[in-house]
């Protein structure tokens, strides 16, 4: 079998996320034939050469396994957590490969979450260029202004503000956001597509025209719409994974303004349906 770098022979094996195996292998917790290996772009055999992880030989590459997970209010995004806090890894347990979250949802979001050993698939999504779309339910505290909502449709800095118990965000400018009303009152839910996912991006910037959000739930992400109940999951299936293969800018929402933009549209997803009912 040729030779391969070695982090893409860890992903392959479902060890971790490219990005993941790279760190690991800058801090010296893989070796080659007794070696320790630090240097990136090194490259190995996986039939022939031993290589080990922390101590642990390296099993072959497994299964591909692809998750759809509804990630309930209160479990954090992560593989472990040093606050010993519920990971989604606690919702997921018996699937008998070894999955990673792909991107992120915060510990007060929930909705859909993908989750895969797939590490080529993984970094591809989660890439900045990659612009796979991603729409919320939003419930926001208030009925912000038509103009100040045109100003998140367009684009706004967020971050360069420091906020208690937390680091400081370097400033960073939105993309262009699809926003529409999905149920007016005090307290309305909004439909919301990004094409992004920066930390906390979509409470920031409503933060930053002066509302706080209440809930966040994602819907879509890509070509997949959240199908199951809070904690549940399923595996998707062959035309769900070829379609995340292919997402991308096609995939992506324009960030154009709705013709309509004071309309209460109402979806025909379920979620949406749900949403209109609270």
């Amino acid at each position: 079998m040729p030779q391969e770098r070695l982090q893409k022979i860890m992903t392959a094996a479902g060890v971790a996320s490219r990005r993941k195996a790279e760190e690991m292998i800058t801090q010296g917790h893989v070796t080659v034939n007794g070696q320790t290996v630090t240097v990136l772009g090194t490259k190995a055999d996986p039939e022939r050469d031993h290589i080990k992880v922390d101590g642990k030989l390296l099993r072959g590459p497994e299964r591909h396994t692809y998750l759809l997970l509804n990630k309930p209010k209160g479990y954090v995004t992560t593989v472990s957590d040093p606050e010993g806090r519920p990971t989604v890894m606690d919702l997921v347990k018996g699937v008998g490969q070894r999955v990673y979250p792909v991107g992120r949802l915060d510990y007060a979001s929930e909705g859909l979450l993908v989750l895969t050993n797939d590490g080529e698939l993984a970094n591809k999504l989660t890439k900045a260029a990659s612009h796979v779309s991603k729409t919320y339910l939003v419930k926001v505290a208030g009925k912000p202004p038509e103009v100040e909502l045109n100003k998140l449709r367009d684009g706004i800095k967020i971050g360069g503000r420091k906020e208690e118990g937390r680091a400081m965000m370097r400033p960073v400018h939105t993309a262009p956001a699809q926003i529409r009303l999905m149920r007016e009152g005090d307290n309305p839910w909004y439909e919301i597509t990004l094409i992004e996912g920066k930390n906390r991006q979509i409470r920031r910037m409503f933060e930053e025209i002066g509302f706080h959000v209440e809930k966040i739930k994602r819907v879509r992400y890509g070509p997949l719409t959240l199908d199951v109940d809070p904690g549940e999951f399923r595996e998707l299936n062959s035309k769900e994974v070829a379609a995340l293969h292919r997402s991308g800018p096609r995939d992506a929402g324009t960030g154009r303004r709705p013709a309509h933009k004071n309309s209460n549209h109402r979806t025909s997803s379920k979620e949406g349906r749900r949403a209109n009912r609270r």
